[in-house]
């Protein structure tokens, strides 16, 4: 996986997002959540200096949990700067050079989509039932989590995140997203055991951690 180009490997994240069973598809964005036609315009005319740049990159990070929903016209300027950038690995690219919020939504997206690809993984759902057994709610998962374990779980917290985000509740999103990634790599030994394509587990929700507290800035759990 890491020899990859971080854009494929985003691509291929995205689109396991896009077909995951919960999705934020029954909320709409605020009327207020927009890109701006100037921004956007001059963005891929290659014309926006930095400041303007930022400026559309927060626009795009506020925007980008209610993209399942979007009406057509935040579709068609979200579509042109996907489209100026080669593609939506690319965006995220984009999105982490700017710190702030698009830093911090480019990662939790890629964690997401690793949390869709892990949850029908049966040695994945096989270590946490089993680690759940031995703690039934691991901390900072209390409130997310339901008594069951079963090929949804990951993908429920998937969604929960983006829902967070999606109200402006980044602490708790990025908080969700730390102690899942923490669960993750503390069960990866034990998946890793039952299917080694999943060896890598326990490094990446190792990096993914780092990288989401580091976007976060100081101060995160």
């Amino acid at each position: 996986m890491h020899e990859k180009p971080l854009s494929k490997i985003v691509d291929e994240l995205l689109r396991l997002r896009r077909d995951a069973s919960r999705t934020s598809q029954d909320r709409s964005a605020p009327s207020s959540f927009e890109l701006d036609p100037a921004l956007v315009g001059r963005f891929v005319a290659g014309t926006l200096d930095s400041q303007g740049e930022a400026a559309l990159a927060d626009q795009v990070a506020r925007l980008l949990p209610f993209h399942w929903v979007l009406s057509n016209k935040p579709t068609e300027a979200m579509t042109q700067v996907i489209d100026h950038l080669g593609g939506q690995g690319e965006l995220m690219t984009w999105l982490d050079r700017h710190p702030g919020l698009p830093r911090l939504v480019a990662r939790l997206y890629v964690l997401m989509g690793l949390l869709d690809r892990y949850s029908g993984n049966p040695a994945v759902v096989t270590a946490l039932r089993e680690s759940r057994e031995r703690t039934p709610y691991p901390p900072g998962l209390e409130d997310f989590l339901v008594p069951e374990t079963d090929d949804e779980t990951l993908g429920s917290l998937a969604f929960k995140i983006e829902e967070l985000l999606g109200d402006g509740r980044r602490e708790e999103a990025t908080a969700l997203a730390l102690a899942t990634a923490d669960w993750l790599r503390r069960v990866a030994p034990r998946a890793g055991e039952l299917d080694p394509e999943v060896g890598d587990m326990g490094e990446l929700m190792d990096h993914m951690h780092r990288d989401i507290q580091g976007a976060a800035g100081p101060g995160t759990v």
